[in-house]
């Protein structure tokens, strides 16, 4: 079923991001980051083939497509979790290509996953604490004296406790994070990102596995990161929260980039209701989930 998304707050949606007619591959006024020739094969199928792309500054961009459409993949090949067999992208002007993830990470990209990567056997506190940066007691021979670090270990921890206090898991510091419910570990894994001060964070599908008493909880930090000068790329199948918190949407299908623009104008393409519902499609484009087709045909009756 597709999330209740409260009424209390309408966000405000960031407008004049594109120059030119918003199709795929549309220049933006200020990109943070920009692929070219980006494809993956894996042997005789094709997962990624994304001929270009801009990813716009300071606002909340959605991903989407079908399964299958390589959404995922194309995220892992950004963030350095997967190698390219060609292509090019740079993020903040700066080429990413070839840079291991945890560079990636330290230059201010950031992304969390589908399926969250919370250490189980850590308490919540020292999930948190290991998404800093620049920490002193990585250096072996700085580790070996406490008066080194320690300073920068309270600064650390303070900083923490106050996100934590933020995503209200406060009262969770201590306890150990394989004891957290499946929404409670999106809020750690979104919390623990912002430990490092992100420029760019990429979420992959975060409402996945949530339960609705804490979806209105994730939606309003996603909005606050936009608030705080950040830029938020996310992949989402839930098309009302697109529609709600998206201000650019990027619609990929077969590994490539099919639709961009507004929520409202691409929920009407029909290139997307192609791909989303199969119509006049001489190519498989895999298996489309029922719900989403419902979540679509509902959208596109609504806009109407």
């Amino acid at each position: 079923m597709s999330s209740e998304i409260s009424p209390k707050a309408k966000p405000v949606k960031t407008t004049g991001l594109h120059v030119g007619d918003p199709v795929p591959g549309v220049k933006k006024v200020d990109p943070i980051l920009v692929a070219d020739g980006v494809k993956r094969t894996f042997g005789g199928l094709t997962a990624v083939d994304v001929e270009h792309v801009e990813i716009p500054r300071n606002a909340i961009t959605a991903l989407i497509g079908p399964n299958g459409a390589g959404k995922t993949t194309f995220f892992n090949l950004l963030t350095g979790f997967d190698k390219p067999d060609t292509g090019t992208w740079s993020f903040d002007g700066k080429p990413l290509a070839h840079v291991p993830a945890y560079r990636v990470a330290r230059m201010g990209l950031i992304r969390t996953f589908q399926l969250t990567k919370s250490l189980a056997l850590l308490s919540v506190m020292d999930n948190m604490k290991l998404g800093a940066k620049g920490q002193s007691g990585e250096n072996l021979f700085r580790g070996l004296i406490p008066a080194i670090w320690r300073k920068q270990d309270t600064e650390i921890e303070a900083k923490a406790l106050d996100l934590l206090g933020r995503f209200k898991l406060d009262a969770k510091k201590d306890d150990y994070a394989a004891s957290l419910s499946g929404g409670q570990r999106k809020l750690l894994e979104m919390a623990r990102a912002l430990m490092s001060d992100p420029q760019l964070v990429m979420l992959d599908e975060p409402m996945a596995g949530v339960n609705p008493a804490l979806t209105q909880s994730l939606l309003d930090h996603i909005l606050n990161l936009k608030e705080e000068g950040m830029t938020v790329l996310f992949v989402e199948h839930d098309m009302h929260m697109v529609r709600h918190i998206a201000d650019w949407v990027i619609v990929m299908a077969e590994g490539r980039v099919v639709a961009e623009g507004d929520p409202h104008s691409v929920m009407q393409d029909p290139a997307v209701i192609d791909a989303y519902l199969g119509a006049h499609h001489d190519a498989d484009l895999g298996a489309t989930d029922t719900e989403h087709v419902e979540a679509m045909k509902e959208l596109i009756d609504d806009e109407q």
